[in-house]
């Protein structure tokens, strides 16, 4: 059997990962090939091109790189044209991934969407395109499967690989003398993954913890940076705001430095819902270019209250959050402090995100290779 993928990011390959092995564990005999970052090659899948020449994110900002995508979507077609694979599995990257999708579907080829667009949020008329282009989209929270099964598109909730991950109890201090923190509280600052978001963020966030650190001399900060270039980038906004000798800045360990924090200030993404399932209240910023947020807001493109997952995902709204310029130092400082200042608060948000993390973790890994399967066998 051989299997072809397209992961986007870090997060993508991540996911990819983690279902190559559990295909595996169902057939060994699996052959994997596709855009595959370190952690899909890891696991087995034979690159044909790097993850990371997928992440480019926005409106606007991609425009410059659409040449090399359809250049790189054609060479996929006819490779994968001449030699189906059983099954194509596009994982998130759905501006690239769905038109490759809908493609090799029209030759007969099997295809998943493994992480469902944030159709339910915005652009909604994607759904359409969603339709023409998976036999199956593979989502990872609960009322994905609702809105496709409301347009009768076949989906299945799968659950979310970062709860499954997510251990039950943090054990904060035990992590903090591991990363050599001694301080009375802790803020873990994730000014995003990619340049675009530090560049826009930083910043702010910087400032914000400079009137934070004014305040207290207790509060200690841990920033972890996904790239080296990106390290670079936000050191360089910490000693503009005078605050660099407060920080311990981490190459990766977003997890640990999340663990090991009282309260997480982040760009609002990934992290957000990975903060919820470690049981850490957070404040959420987000900054998009000036054009993009026009856009969005202009052709009302947006179509859900909230920006972050786990305020999407709760019953009431646990997270405060805040866009563009509403997001300033002063704000995010001062919603920073009243959670540091507020134990009470904080051990209810903590109650509440661990029932967040039982509700999503299903064994995600093996129910989407289930799923996969499931699918070859009635092409079969």
């Amino acid at each position: 059997m051989r299997i072809c993928l397209v992961a986007g990011e870090t997060s993508g390959d991540l996911l990819g990962a983690g279902l190559i092995r559990a295909l595996r564990q169902l057939n060994p005999d699996i052959e994997f090939e596709g855009v595959a970052g370190p952690e899909m090659q890891a696991a087995g899948c034979t690159a044909l091109e790097q993850a990371e020449v997928l992440a480019v994110m926005g409106l606007i900002e991609p425009l410059r790189e659409i040449p090399r995508l359809l250049r790189l979507r054609r060479s996929l077609v006819a490779r994968w044209t001449e030699n189906p694979p059983d099954v194509f599995i596009g994982i998130d990257a759905p501006d690239f991934n769905l038109g490759l999708e809908r493609k090799l579907r029209s030759r007969g080829v099997k295809t998943v969407h493994y992480v469902s667009p944030s159709v339910w949020a915005w652009r909604q008329g994607r759904v359409k395109t969603i339709a023409k282009a998976a036999d199956i989209v593979l989502c990872l929270l609960p009322f994905e499967k609702t809105f496709y099964d409301q347009r009768g598109i076949t989906a299945r909730f799968v659950g979310h690989p970062l709860a499954d991950r997510a251990p039950p109890d943090v054990d904060t201090l035990r992590v903090r003398s591991d990363l050599g923190i001694d301080a009375q509280q802790v803020l873990a600052v994730l000014p995003g993954s990619r340049h675009s978001e530090v560049s826009r963020l930083g910043p702010v966030f910087a400032d914000a913890c400079a009137i934070l650190a004014k305040k207290s001399d207790s509060l200690s900060f841990i920033a972890p940076m996904a790239t080296p270039r990106l390290r670079d980038s936000f050191s360089v906004h910490l000693e503009k705001a005078g605050i660099a000798d407060r920080f311990l800045l981490t190459d990766g360990e977003a997890e640990r430095a999340i663990m090991s924090a009282d309260v997480v200030l982040l760009a609002s993404g990934t992290a957000a819902l990975q903060t919820a399932l470690l049981g850490k209240p957070m404040v959420a910023a987000y900054r998009l270019a000036a054009l993009t947020y026009a856009i969005v807001t202009g052709m009302n493109l947006v179509k859900v209250p909230y920006f972050t997952l786990p305020n999407l995902l709760l019953d009431a709204p646990l997270v405060p959050e805040f866009l563009q310029n509403e997001g300033s130092p002063e704000v995010l400082a001062s919603a920073v402090g009243d959670l540091l200042n507020d134990p009470d608060k904080r051990g209810h948000i903590a109650e509440r995100f661990a029932k967040l993390r039982v509700d999503l973790a299903c064994g995600a890994d093996e129910r989407a290779a289930e799923a996969v399967m499931s699918l070859v066998t009635r092409q079969r």
